[in-house]
């Protein structure tokens, strides 16, 4: 075992270094804590716990591991509670398919983040009712909003490891294609078995550990989600882009919706006789509120890290990847922004995709920047040299590991001389939405013609009603001439690249010769052939063709798009064998670098988030942006908003919220210490996107904030976690329950969570 000296190798040590008892004090604080290690005098009190969070987005069942800790930290029940995702508190947790919510009343109402909601408000909003500007408050239940059609809520309800059936007999399978289908065909058995006579269980089959370890997820699919509140933008999305990954922050980014189900109590799709969801478990509002130093944790569903991949992977997202993406990200906003100048339904359909591209633009400009100017990606090279050194010492460690790495370094050194046309390619196969519902069309007609147990994933019975509700919700976020403007936009940067590079789903598309292509008008004629006469941009339409479509009816259409999706098919295809004989490949592989990687730590070892419920937990605390800069405080107040206000946007406060600031109607929402009603507040847990919504527990597992965001300065915590640096930031539950009494008047849902209004 090697040791870290300070600064960001020990924080990326902390990835391979035990992360309990008295081991995890002395990796995170550099040398261990009083308490544990040295023998008290019987003069001196004993002292206070140290505490610094190494990271560690954990599974449910790791947390028996962190008992201990969780116990000095002063959590108030059992920690066993927290390894089971049905029990208290982890079972009012709940996954939006891309956020995270949680229920707060014993009749479906649940709290997440306003940013959550964008896309339950663009599909209620209208040039004349804006609520993506004006938001919504929804007086009574027959009031409230419907999500649309693929609005979903899933519940969890069961983990079962599956490692065995996934990866059982796969070293007998030598070709890497072969292997990378065997796992395929097992996860899709799997999944078939386990919502067999259960319409309403969602299944899925999560890999961990870099596929080294598989589980079988079962989760209620609520379908019938409605918006019941969220503030004005300028609570809800207050500071925007300017504030946005930055401290200090004053964002009101709460927002509540409802679970409905049918009046069986089953899982089914909106209908007016449908009836509030009844959860097994809710959150209470916090008694205890959030305090410097004092406990709290985050349960969600984190969306994807990268701390496991290799060195290799992170040079090559260092010094490709985020630059790439952030030039991209850059023309697709200039481009939506452009097309929705002058037309507010255009602006109305495309708020949802442009919120998210700045907030990844953002994002990424930091992760890059930390790979780069910050030197994570050559101090994780130098750890993986400690790895590799450790291998090599030991003649078993060498005969079982000794080659892995190499192994995988050469996949991916092979994987990128491709890289820029394959990812080209898939850029143009994605970025128009009418094109992606010819792809479906084509691939479901096919797949339909083979028994159900045969088909692809996504592909089979249980598919098809989400396929024709995601038909049928793209109204909302569907206009022909964004969807030309960004379709263009991809063809141009496909023609820009050398000849080499160029996917040939350019030439394709274009109908052009090769010297033809970087020819903006051989780019408009071909874009105007295909949307002059599709009919797939009508709901109804292409509906009825994803209903009714075969392949040889499909062979026969006249619709441009459904004929290009039939040329590239073999473009396609090529494409996708050669990945999947890559990701085989490295299904060999990936398990063996892990089983490695956690006999060097002789430790937990935390695996990358994937979309699926994880636990992380710390203090409130403030921290330096720079070594030599003042330390931030942990909390904003109220007074910060309406002093940062300027009455345009994305700084202007409702006048209401002013009035009631400037009336001093605070109630019981102050906070003894800062005197104020506290707005936001940092603490250091370990969090990444899908996060988003996670409610904040206190020690007593009670509701005391949301987690919104991350900071700027530890972007590239989704690679290696940075302690000293690498923060959380909250809107504090005061906050939310002042705006709810002194400005918006949501008396009944205040009441509903078993808050006695007080303003």
């Amino acid at each position: 075992m090697f040791r870290a000296r300070s600064g960001l190798s020990l924080a990326v040590s902390l990835l391979l270094v035990p992360l309990t008892g008295a081991a995890l004090i002395a990796a995170c604080t550099g040398s261990a804590d009083k308490a544990d290690s040295v023998a008290p005098d019987a003069n001196t009190a004993p002292q206070p716990f140290k505490f610094e969070n190494p990271g560690g987005m954990w599974m449910p069942g790791q947390m028996a591991q962190h008992a201990d800790n969780l116990k000095k930290l002063g959590l108030a029940y059992d920690p066993a509670a927290l390894t089971d995702p049905t029990a208290f508190p982890l079972g009012a947790v709940v996954s939006l398919g891309g956020c995270t919510a949680s229920f707060v009343s014993p009749d479906g109402l649940l709290i997440t983040n306003h940013h959550c909601v964008t896309r339950y408000l663009q599909h209620n909003a209208t040039p004349e009712a804006n609520l993506l500007k004006n938001g919504y408050l929804a007086k009574t239940r027959a009031d409230e909003k419907t999500g649309g059609p693929t609005a979903r809520v899933f519940v969890t309800t069961a983990f079962t490891d599956v490692t065995d059936k996934i990866l059982g007999g796969l070293d007998e399978i030598k070709d890497d294609k072969q292997r990378f289908s065997k796992i395929e065909d097992r996860r899709k058995e799997i999944v078939n078995t386990c919502e067999a006579g259960r319409p309403e269980i969602a299944c899925t089959v999560a890999s961990y550990f870099e596929g080294a370890q598989f589980y079988q997820i079962e989760q209620v699919e609520l379908r019938d989600v409605r918006l019941v509140y969220a503030p004005e933008a300028g609570i809800g999305n207050y500071g925007g882009e300017v504030d946005n990954w930055h401290w200090p922050r004053h964002t009101g980014d709460f927002s509540f919706l409802r679970a409905y189900v049918g009046k069986d109590g089953k899982a089914a799709d909106f209908s007016p006789d449908n009836v509030p969801y009844k959860p097994k478990h809710h959150l209470k509002i916090a008694t205890d509120k959030a305090a410097p130093g004092g406990f709290v944790m985050v349960a969600g569903y984190p969306g994807r890290t990268q701390r496991l991949k290799t060195a290799y992977e992170a040079q090559q997202a260092a010094d490709w990847y985020y630059s790439r993406q952030i030039a991209l990200y850059e023309a697709h906003i200039a481009v939506l922004e452009g097309v929705g100048k002058d037309r507010p339904d255009v602006a109305i359909k495309a708020a949802s995709r442009l919120r998210g591209l700045q907030n990844y633009l953002a994002n990424f400009r930091g992760v890059r920047d930390g790979l780069s100017k910050g030197g994570v990606a050559a101090e994780k090279a130098r750890l993986e040299g400690e790895l590799q050194k450790w291998i090599d010492a030991d003649a078993g460690r060498k005969s079982k590991y000794g080659d892995v790495l190499a192994q995988m370094a050469a996949i991916n050194a092979e994987k990128s001389k491709t890289r820029e046309h394959d990812m080209a390619q898939d850029e143009l196969l994605r970025a128009s939405s009418l094109l992606g519902v010819a792809d479906t069309i084509v691939k479901l007609a096919e797949e339909r013609e083979k028994p159900d147990a045969e088909r692809k994933l996504g592909y089979q019975d249980r598919d098809a009603k989400d396929i024709e509700q995601g038909f049928q919700a793209m109204a909302s976020s569907f206009d022909p001439d964004m969807d030309r403007a960004v379709f263009k936009l991809y063809l141009q940067r496909a023609a820009a690249l050398p000849e080499a590079e160029r996917p040939e789903a350019l030439a394709a598309v274009l109908g052009a010769k090769t010297s033809d292509l970087k020819n903006d008008a051989a780019i408009d004629k071909a874009l105007a052939g295909l949307y002059k006469s599709s009919k797939l941009g009508d709901t109804a339409a292409r509906v009825a063709l994803l209903k009714s479509a075969t392949p040889a009816s499909l062979a026969k259409s006249s619709d441009p798009f459904i004929k290009l999706a039939l040329k590239l098919k073999p473009l396609v295809a090529a494409q996708k064998a050669r990945g999947e004989a890559q990701a085989g490949a490295l299904s060999a592989l990936r398990p063996r670098y892990i089983e490695a990687l956690k006999a060097f730590s002789g430790g937990t070892l935390a695996p990358d988030a994937n979309g699926t419920l994880r636990l992380t937990f710390g203090t409130v605390r403030g921290y330096k942006p720079q070594p030599d800069a003042p330390e931030y405080t942990p909390f904003t107040k109220l007074s910060e908003v309406v002093a940062k206000g300027t009455g345009e946007e994305p700084f202007n406060p409702p006048a209401a919220l002013i009035e009631a600031f400037k009336a001093k109607k605070f109630g019981p929402y102050l906070d003894p210490q800062l005197g104020e009603v506290p707005v936001d507040f940092l603490a250091d847990l370990d969090i990444t996107g899908g996060n988003s919504g996670s409610s904040t527990l206190n020690a007593k597992g009670e509701l005391t904030g949301l987690v919104f965001d991350g900071n700027i300065e530890a972007m590239a915590s989704d690679w290696v976690f940075m302690p000293s640096i690498t923060r959380s930031i909250h809107v504090d539950i005061r906050y939310v329950l002042w705006v709810m009494d002194a400005v918006d008047n949501a008396d009944h849902l205040l009441t509903e969570m078993g808050v006695t209004p007080a303003i």
